[in-house]
């Protein structure tokens, strides 16, 4: 038996086909768009991302030069009787505030213009700490070879025993500095120049966060400010002052700055205490923390500034999320 397809059924099977070749099309031209927008929509980001980026940290390094001018005008102001104190301009932290307000208020405009819409977003906050505030762990090692004196030991093992801390931890520090100052074996480490760095020597984290606020790391061996000092600090520094007589002289130094570390003696009324080869009341190094939050971005700085009467100098600067914790000395 011969099988004859009407005409009409081969005329519908060919509108079909066509109709589904002409949706696979649509659907083909549907998806090529689709992903060239999400492929421009991804180039956009990126290149938004990286403009606020560098944007931030050039507002960064904005924010560090005016740290160094206020630490300068700071210097200039006291250059007749030098002192470093928390009630000075430098000790005032910055809480995070948007950046186009401070734009604003240095054009005396009320509104922010077009030339700003950038800086919307844009909310800076930062602080300069004292650090001379806390004790110096390159005190440990002195000399050609770098030997550690005992009585260097002294400050930190009172500091770890008051926080609570194992003392053991102290001569563990001072060995791994002694080996990376020396550098002389392979295995020697790498010198830290930050505290939290202090685990290339193979300190626990959880031990160096608890120290951090009380001890730094500097190029040389440096005096505690008597005036930024937290009463730990104080107390850690010499070994004739007890804890009664450490937050006693917090109490009244935040009344009235010491101007000289002899002031200092007479108004605790002992003279046995704070020996000048360990104490001052001025500030040479200091550490310039910044944040800045620019949409979805957030960057942070931290640098470490020397000053020399009016010579202020950055040594280094890093880029960490640090925070922004309170002063341990306030």
């Amino acid at each position: 038996m011969v099988c004859v397809v009407p005409v009409q059924s081969q005329g519908a099977r060919q509108r079909g086909a066509a109709l589904l070749a002409a949706m696979l099309t649509v659907v083909m031209v549907a998806t090529l768009a689709s992903a060239a927008l999400w492929q421009q929509w991804r180039d956009v980001e990126v290149e938004t991302a990286e403009r606020n980026r560098v944007q931030a940290a050039w507002l960064l390094l904005s924010a560090l030069d005016w740290s160094r001018v206020v630490l300068q005008e700071d210097s200039r102001a006291n250059r007749n009787n030098p002192i470093d104190h928390l009630g000075e301009p430098w000790a005032v932290p910055l809480q995070e505030a948007r950046l186009s307000t401070f734009l604003a208020a240095q054009k005396n405009v009320t509104q922010v213009g077009d030339g700003m819409a950038d800086m919307q977003d844009a909310f800076l906050s930062g602080e300069v700490i004292d650090l001379q505030s806390r004790l110096n762990l390159r005190n440990l090692y002195s000399g050609r070879d770098q030997a550690i004196a005992p009585e260097a030991l002294k400050p930190f093992v009172r500091l770890f025993n008051r926080l609570g801390l194992p003392a053991s931890a102290v001569t563990q520090i001072a060995s791994g500095l002694q080996q990376a100052a020396r550098g002389s074996a392979q295995n020697a480490p790498l010198m830290p120049r930050t505290v939290r760095q202090l685990a290339w020597l193979g300190i626990e984290p959880q031990l160096l966060m608890r120290i951090e606020p009380y001890v730094t790391l500097l190029p040389e061996a440096t005096q505690v400010n008597i005036n930024t000092a937290s009463a730990e600090v104080l107390y850690a520094s010499d070994e004739d002052l007890d804890w009664a007589g450490a937050s006693q002289l917090v109490q009244l130094r935040d009344s009235t700055p010491f101007k000289s570390v002899a002031a200092a003696r007479t108004a605790l009324g002992r003279s046995n205490v704070l020996d000048k080869s360990a104490h001052t009341v001025t500030t040479s190094y200091f550490e310039a923390r910044g944040r800045l939050r620019l949409g979805d971005n957030i960057l942070s700085q931290r640098s470490l500034i020397q000053r020399k009467d009016m010579t202020v100098t950055t040594l280094w600067q890093e880029q960490a999320d640090w925070g922004m914790p309170a002063i341990a000395q306030r």
